[in-house]
Order: structure tokens, then C-alpha cells, then sequence
């Protein structure tokens, strides 16, 4: 693996909306404050293997469905 490090992206915000949930229902399922959801969802914040994992599950999605990971 070179220095640059990758970019993590995702569909949370397609996903969330798709089934109908708020940030807060999703970040109290979760564990998690609505503030990390809006961050995860800007891309400003990569979530943990664990958060992403839950994330996942929450929404019915496989972990790679959820997000992605371009190595510039």
C-alpha cells in the first residue's frame, strides 16, 4: 500500500431514505449519536469496523453495499 490512503464513500443517506428512517432512528439503533450519522453520511467521518458493521445490519445491507472504498 502506497502513502495515499484511499477515500471511503457510501449510500448510507440512498439507503436510510429508501426504508424510510431518520438519522436518529438509525443512530439509536445503532448506538450512536445523529451528529456521527450526518458526519458518515458527509463523508466527513469513517465509521469503525464495528459502527459499519451495524450500519450493515440496521439497514438490511451487506457491510460493501453500505460502502466503499476507492484507493485513489
Amino acid at each position: 500500500m502506497g502513502k495515499r490512503g484511499g477515500l471511503i464513500g457510501n449510500d448510507l443517506r440512498a439507503l436510510r431514505l429508501r426504508q424510510n428512517v431518520t438519522q436518529q432512528q438509525l443512530a439509536d439503533q445503532i448506538g450512536v449519536t445523529r451528529q456521527t450519522v450526518n458526519a458518515i453520511e458527509g463523508n466527513r467521518y469513517s465509521p469503525s469496523l464495528e459502527v459499519a458493521f451495524r450500519i450493515a445490519r440496521a439497514l438490511g445491507a451487506g457491510v460493501e453495499e453500505v460502502f466503499s472504498y476507492d484507493e485513489g
